[in-house]
């Protein structure tokens, strides 16, 4: 009788894994690959579901000076929480990148003017308005994803 479980391909939760060059476990995977830039090692985590790696970094030699140092809970745990930081500071960046927003100071009080890039793989647009101090709503046009 076999007592392997075998996920299906949206069980990734599910999947543990502890070896000592592939670890799997909440919802990342921590992958020892051979970095093709020298002779070491690199580790690449992969969150569960995507098809690229989230982080790419080099992996520390084992005692033999030949072969990787084997995965262990607190190098995972430091992985992924390292994984996690990249992930969200690539989400601020994004959102920097498609949401900008200025003051202006008017005779009539200050004036927030916000540009919102809608990234439409078709028909992208963005949304340039704006609001007075009391955050009303002054003005609103469609313009160009590219409008300065």
């Amino acid at each position: 009788m076999n007592d392997t479980h075998m996920p299906d391909d949206g069980d990734f939760q599910d999947r543990k894994e502890q070896g000592a060059t592939l670890w799997r476990d909440d919802g990342w995977t921590a992958r020892i690959i051979k970095n093709e830039d020298d002779d070491g090692w690199a580790v690449e985590m992969t969150l569960d579901g995507q098809a690229e790696p989230a982080l790419v970094g080099p992996w520390t030699m084992g005692r033999d000076k030949k072969n990787p140092k084997p995965l262990d809970t607190p190098a995972f745990h430091t992985l992924v929480k390292t994984a996690n930081e990249v992930l969200r500071r690539h989400e601020q960046q994004l959102h920097a990148t498609l949401h900008k927003s200025v003051k202006i100071d008017a005779a009539a009080g200050r004036v927030t003017v916000k540009l919102d890039i809608v990234p439409d793989e078709d028909e992208p647009y963005a949304v340039l308005s704006a609001y007075d101090e009391s955050g009303e709503q002054l003005a609103e046009i469609h313009v160009a994803p590219t409008y300065k």
